[in-house]
């Protein structure tokens, strides 16, 4: 069936307090979608960002950001006031995250809610915690411990903590009893308040397609709770890391830096721990989309130390494996293939036996020396198509730097005689093609240039800050949108 979807990650809706969260914004935002007669959000990965704020490097798979808690909310319940929220700098720029004052403020607020929360006796805390306890204990414990020995990485811990000898787990978990159910209290709120905003999202006939990111950060409860599950040595180092070779893009690749896995373990053990972590996705969200999905197939692996990704190899990864345990174990999953990039024929062929459809990049059609597969006259219908996603820029700001021959063809090729709105144009390819979804990042609905890129790949300190601000959202553009939609056929 026919349907249409946003793209657009918490972090960037017009909440107050200097970052998007599960506010009464987010559910103008829904109530938005639905007038404009879309039936997806797609939103980015909801991990605790680290280091380089990236949803695609968290401190854990499973856990939420709790950044997106909505501190209004929290006054409702009465576990903080105005003046709580109000005495902290969150940034000038309203139209950009300042990550690192997000970050000396929001812990200190929620801790201000945990103590007078009397969270140990709540009935649906203790629910909650039991339900999670896979996971959760030891995320909590992690970020317990890592606060008290000021941040550091795990490999940098004392030995008897970094390798998990029971008595120093017992004595860690009693020193830090306070700190670990604070990091409960966080992850409790996260879920409620966020299936809470789903739940209101699906009632309103939106479904929420949701990111894997393929690998987990070195520096996380993930490899630190369960490190049999990756390429580590004895002492807990990396043997090698994920990333990409050098292509016309980098000449000299892109260092990724996660743990790779150990697939032979997996493989013995049923894809145990993936099976829990993609069941844990679809408690999040109802659609999947599987990032560096070529990572499955075959993976780049790089010499651990090395500075750059060029003298890395390939790797065979489970295969179809993988995908056949979990269709037996969790049934058929709605699932995004994020198949981006050169593809050789067993990635093709993964994809194809898989049935999950592939991903189709408009910005990536339109080069003129050559025939492409973005082009959306080679489309097939089991496929998602997208004018961009979030590591590219925004429409307006990708046909700025474009050269004159590749942007002559683009608007030959789209008939296009005006500069004026430009960016329609494009989004009208994405939505009248046969792909079955068409999924726009908002930036472009909104008209938005370079300023509003949310991610370049391989560059650090400038991504994952951008935000809508209050008021661009109308009635006028969700009818633009609806009657655009209604058009090509994709209006639920």
């Amino acid at each position: 069936m026919r349907a249409g979807g946003i793209l657009l990650p918490v972090s960037s809706i017009p909440s107050k307090y200097g970052i998007g969260t599960f506010s009464k914004e987010a559910y103008e935002f829904v109530d938005f979608l639905t007038d404009a007669g879309q039936g997806y959000w797609q939103i980015l990965p909801l991990g605790p960002t680290g280091y380089g704020d990236s949803p695609y490097q968290s401190f854990s798979t499973f856990a939420g950001n709790p950044y997106y808690i909505d501190l209004e909310q929290l006054i409702e319940e009465g576990l903080l006031i105005q003046e709580d929220c109000e005495e902290y700098d969150y940034g000038e720029n309203e139209s950009y995250v300042d990550y690192e004052k997000i970050y000396f403020s929001r812990f200190k607020i929620l801790y201000k809610a945990f103590t007078r929360s009397k969270i140990e006796d709540d009935a649906e805390f203790k629910e909650f915690a039991e339900g999670n306890k896979t996971w959760l204990e030891d995320y909590a414990l992690y970020m317990a411990v890592k606060d008290s020995l000021s941040g550091i990485s795990w490999s940098k811990w004392p030995e008897d903590i970094k390798t998990r000898k029971e008595t120093a787990l017992n004595k860690y978990r009693e020193e830090l009893k306070e700190q670990v159910l604070f990091y409960k209290f966080q992850q409790f709120l996260f879920k409620k308040q966020w299936i809470k905003l789903k739940k209101y999202a699906n009632e309103k006939g939106i479904k929420i397609i949701g990111d894997i990111p393929i690998y987990v950060a070195f520096d996380s409860a993930d490899t630190w709770a369960a490190p049999e599950l990756f390429q580590l040595d004895d002492t807990c180092t990396p043997v090698a890391v994920a990333g990409c070779p050098p292509d016309s893009f980098s000449a000299t690749g892109q260092l990724w830096g996660n743990p790779l896995y150990r697939w032979n373990y997996h493989k013995e053990t049923g894809y145990e721990w993936w099976m829990r972590r993609i069941a844990y996705c679809y408690e999040l969200y109802d659609v999947v989309r599987i990032d560096h999905f070529r990572g499955f197939d075959e993976y780049y692996s790089i010499p651990y130390g090395d500075p750059t990704a060029e003298n890395g190899h390939w790797e065979k990864g489970p295969g179809y494996d993988l995908f056949k345990v979990m269709k037996q174990k969790l049934g058929n999953k709605a699932v995004i293939a994020e198949d981006l990039g050169f593809l050789t024929p067993s990635v093709i062929k993964l994809v194809k036996k898989t049935g999950y459809p592939g991903m189709k990049i408009l910005q990536f059609a339109f080069d003129s020396r050559e025939e492409s597969d973005y082009l959306p006259h080679n489309y097939m219908q089991n496929s998602v198509v997208y004018t961009g996603t979030h590591d590219n820029d925004t429409t307006l700001g990708w046909l700025d730097v474009l050269n004159r021959k590749d942007k002559s063809f683009a608007k030959r090729y789209l008939g296009i005689r005006s500069n004026k709105n430009i960016q329609w144009e494009f989004i009208k390819a994405a939505i009248a093609s046969v792909s079955d979804t068409a999924v726009i990042p908002m930036q472009d609905y909104l008209g938005l240039g370079s300023e509003a890129r949310i991610n370049t790949p391989s560059t650090l300190g400038d991504n994952w800050k951008w935000r809508m601000v209050k008021g661009q959202l109308s009635q006028e553009l969700a009818e633009k949108i609806f009657n655009m939609c209604k058009l090509y056929g994709r209006v639920k």
